[in-house]
């Protein structure tokens, strides 16, 4: 049960990253919180594997944290690449 919380706190981080970050128009709208959902299960997995208690306290921290920023890094890039190939696009094309 604490995997669906922690999941879904992911996938909220994430939204409040894809708000949070300008150029949210160069990517799908679920796409950065699909990123935080999915990092925040995979942290939240291997700790738990590592022998992290899944009713303590950092656990939680550390995998809402990792996802919160890999969302946040993940939009920013995500722009960035965006645009710089939507820029290389329009001059090839406009050259030919």
């Amino acid at each position: 049960m604490e995997l669906l919380f922690v999941t879904l706190g992911g996938a909220v981080l994430g939204l409040a990253a894809r708000y949070g970050v300008p150029k949210r128009a160069t990517h799908g709208a679920l796409l950065v919180p699909a990123i935080g959902a999915i990092v925040a299960a995979v942290v939240w997995a291997a700790l738990t594997w590592v022998g992290w208690k899944f009713d303590g306290g950092w656990i939680w921290v550390v995998s809402l944290v990792a996802a919160g920023v890999v969302a946040v890094v993940a939009s920013v890039v995500l722009a960035r690449q965006r645009t710089e190939h939507d820029a290389e696009l329009l001059a090839s094309l406009s050259h030919a």
